[in-house]
């Protein structure tokens, strides 16, 4: 059986909000600043990720 691991969760719900907020970003017609959140806020999974398998 896996353990929870916290973090993977927190940052797993953080990117689906940000998805959610940049969508409403984009029908604002804010693209450039909808992008950019985009991909730095859903990139935080990605680097956790990339660390909990390092160790």
């Amino acid at each position: 059986m896996e353990k929870e691991n916290l973090i993977l969760d927190l940052s797993f719900g953080f990117a689906l909000e940000i998805i959610k907020f940049t969508e409403g970003l984009e029908q604002l017609k804010k693209y450039n600043l909808a992008n950019q959140l985009f991909r730095s806020g859903t990139s935080i999974g990605a680097n956790v990720r990339e660390a909990q398998n390092a160790a």
